[in-house]
């Protein structure tokens, strides 16, 4: 194929020279002076297009200089990426391509940038949002041996585009990379939350090293090489699917009990406490949901499940109940259904919020719980899913957590 590389820089020359080496006929442009012995350099971004069939755009978004990162940056006011380049860019290219060119974003931007402010301009030419994930030191080999290739498309549609793209990229692969494809919304989360997990998990690693220093007769390496070998739970796909927050007798009381101790060793900062501050605004907003549903439908609201996990009796930690005591303080008083604490049967007509999914809780086990209504409910009932299981004919339900158009 014929292949253009708009933006020759760290990240786009090495990409461009990996699927020349695989025999496609790649073209490249940039702003400064590039030398390359596999991918022919123009002097203009008309040039490097003509004739192309797909065009990749990796341009950089940058943030100010003292964002980067090598000097505090928690007292800086929040700001989001420059977006300058890559829309004079995108504008220039979109002049001198058609609808039989495919355009490819690879720049890094987050959720929402796409369809508000980058895809509008390209007027005259098909487009596909698809980040990278590589990493500096290792550009080309990431290139062609990725964890996964991210295609965003504007419905999420894996037709069309999307395979055009798959095609193209499965004559470079050296490995067998999984593709995933969704709504350049959720491509735009997939890229910057894969970032930020691995911020999130190096703090936490970097936290038990701290705590090891100032508690004494702790090595990190041992904490941490149990914890790494845990993927059941923590290094696994458990706990990877939204729904409702963490609850029971340990969870929540730890993270309460280790803010005391970020404070007895003085560590400086206290992740404990953003954690319990998140999962009480998740509940909270959970709870603005169901009040604005209840009121919109002039309904009550119906907690279905309110155990912390199904098919136990315990109500230490219920994230079902912190999240009717939000709807309290907004002068909602749900009614509460669960066979193990609260058995009632109904029938009821209201905004039900579906607290348990057995099916998620237990999947690990592998063994096949089917999710069941804990009692009956009557036409109009509206059913909140935040686990995105239940199918019904007979009630309107809504998948908390998926807003999809």
């Amino acid at each position: 194929m014929n292949i253009a590389f708009i933006g020759c820089g760290k990240l786009g020359l090495p990409c461009a020279e990996e699927i020349a080496k695989k025999g496609h006929s790649v073209t490249g442009y940039d702003i400064t002076k590039v030398t390359s012995d596999l991918v022919e350099i123009k002097p203009t971004i008309e040039q490097a297009v003509n004739n192309a069939n797909i065009v990749f755009v990796a341009v950089p978004t940058p943030h100010k200089p003292e964002y980067d990162g090598r000097l505090p940056t928690a007292h800086l006011p929040p700001e989001d990426f420059s977006y300058k380049i890559v829309t004079q860019v995108l504008s220039e290219t979109n002049k001198h391509m058609d609808k039989s060119q495919l355009l490819c974003l690879i720049s890094t931007v987050i959720p929402g940038t796409v369809r508000s402010l980058l895809e509008p301009l390209c007027t005259n030419t098909r487009f596909v949002y698809n980040p990278y994930l590589i990493a500096m030191g290792s550009v080309g080999w990431d290139m062609v041996n990725p964890e996964m290739v991210i295609i965003g498309t504007e419905d999420g549609s894996e037709t069309g585009d999307a395979k055009e793209l798959v095609d193209f990229y499965k004559t470079i692969m050296e490995n067998k990379p999984r593709y995933e494809i969704g709504t350049w919304d959720e491509c735009e989360c997939i890229k910057v939350f894969y970032n930020t997990f691995i911020s999130a998990k190096l703090s936490l690693v970097n936290m038990i090293q701290d705590v090891a220093m100032k508690q004494g007769n702790i090595n990190a390496d041992v904490v941490c090489n149990a914890l790494a070998n845990s993927d059941k739970r923590i290094m696994g796909p458990q706990y990877m699917t939204p729904g409702m927050g963490d609850g029971g007798a340990c969870h929540p009381r730890d993270n309460i009990a280790l803010r005391h101790m970020a404070q007895k060793l003085d560590l400086g900062y206290d992740l404990f406490d953003s954690i319990m501050n998140a999962r009480e605004k998740q509940a909270q907003n959970m709870a603005k949901f169901l009040v604005e549903q209840a009121r919109e439908n002039n309904l009550p609201i119906l907690i279905h499940g309110v155990a912390y996990k199904p098919n136990v009796g315990y109500q230490d930690g219920s994230y079902s109940i912190l999240v009717a005591h939000y709807c309290e303080k907004m002068g909602y008083y749900p009614i509460m259904v669960d066979p193990k604490t609260h058995p009632q049967k109904g029938p009821f007509k209201a905004v039900v919020l579906l607290g348990h999914s057995a099916e998620t809780t237990y999947k690990y086990t592998n063994q096949n719980y089917v999710d069941a209504l804990y009692c009956y409910l009557d036409p109009g009932s509206i059913i909140v899913d935040p686990w995105r299981k239940i199918k019904s004919t007979e009630f309107e339900v809504i998948y908390y957590g998926n807003t999809r158009k």
